[in-house]
């Protein structure tokens, strides 16, 4: 008697601009809090203050890329919240430099670095306060389509997970990002897994906003008893390469492989949804997965992708369709 394979669907979704986005935009609320701490109105704007984040942060970006990820396995770095710390205050210092016209600043930018090296003095709290708002839902909010969209790929799971031929749908998130993602995910309401990437011992020694055991990166025990909306999710940081690189997107497959226990993956269709057509649609179709690319706003027009779709409920027939 011939044994058939349940078919199962591995669906995973950018995070950043695809689920959720800055609400209102980094730029607003760095120059908010910056006012609230005291720092005048007149020298921080958002202008301003997009002016000075964009050199610093490819500055930091090229110095230490992925978030310093190989410094900090080497024991000489803090990860994610020294690296965002460094952005923090080197935007608001080239911000006052410029304002005040201190010639005697010179920012991080100038010196592949993203804080300066004779730096503003910030007030107590700033840096900290930014961290933790852009670690939760005070930083963020769901585009209108993610609730409609989760709440129809639950009902899915909660009966049965039979959607079109796909007999198991796993969620997922592969994002170019750092740990962060699954805190503001679980803030903004989305139930989220506990399986993460597990790129050896390496990620486990990594410094980060979340703390977890090894057996939580693997098992996938999920927040509550019910039924994740997200079973797991992928960062760059962790899986120690980013989008566009096949890489990151085998080890997506291999922690849905582990959270299922399925060994054979030929029964699964792996497919792909974000909002930038190299790193997401492109990215995903070189991995041999099936891509989608995410409009947001106009960029359908002018986008070089054979599957576009401008909401993510626009998915869930084209994923019943499948044959």
């Amino acid at each position: 008697m011939t044994q058939t394979h349940k078919r199962t669907l591995l669906l995973t979704l950018d995070a950043f601009e695809t689920l959720f986005h800055p609400r209102p935009s980094v730029p607003e609320q760095y120059a908010s809090a910056a006012h609230h701490f005291g720092l005048p109105k007149t020298a921080i704007t958002a202008e301003r203050v997009l002016s000075a984040f964009k050199p610093v942060f490819k500055a930091q970006s090229q110095a230490r890329p992925n978030y310093g990820r190989d410094d900090v396995i080497r024991g000489c770095y803090g990860g994610p919240r020294q690296w965002w710390g460094e952005i923090i205050r080197g935007t608001f210092s080239r911000v006052l430099a410029e304002h005040y016209h201190y010639n005697n600043i010179t920012t991080d930018s100038d010196n592949n670095n993203s804080n300066s090296r004779s730096q503003v003095d910030l007030p107590d709290g700033l840096v900290g306060y930014l961290l933790d708002r852009f670690a939760s839902k005070e930083g963020y909010a769901l585009y209108d389509d993610v609730g409609p969209f989760f709440s129809h790929i639950r009902a899915v799971k909660e009966n049965g997970g039979r959607l079109g031929p796909f007999e198991r749908v796993v969620v997922g998130v592969v994002s170019n990002s750092d740990d962060r993602v699954p805190a503001v995910l679980k803030s903004l309401g989305l139930r989220v897994g506990d399986c993460r990437a597990d790129e050896g011992v390496d990620s486990m020694r990594l410094l980060g906003f979340e703390e977890r055991s090894s057996s939580e990166m693997t098992e996938g025990s999920g927040v509550n008893d019910g039924v994740s909306d997200i079973d797991l999710v992928i960062t760059s940081y962790e899986a120690g390469v980013e989008k566009p690189s096949p890489r990151i997107f085998e080890v997506a497959r291999r922690q849905a492989k582990a959270l299922t226990r399925v060994e054979d993956l030929g029964g699964w269709t792996c497919v792909h949804v974000g909002d930038d057509v190299d790193k997401d649609y492109r990215a995903a179709v070189g991995a041999g997965w099936d891509g989608y690319f995410l409009a947001r706003g106009d960029e359908a027009r002018s986008a070089d992708a054979d599957n576009v779709i401008r909401s993510l409920v626009d998915l869930i027939p084209m994923l019943e369709a499948y044959r």
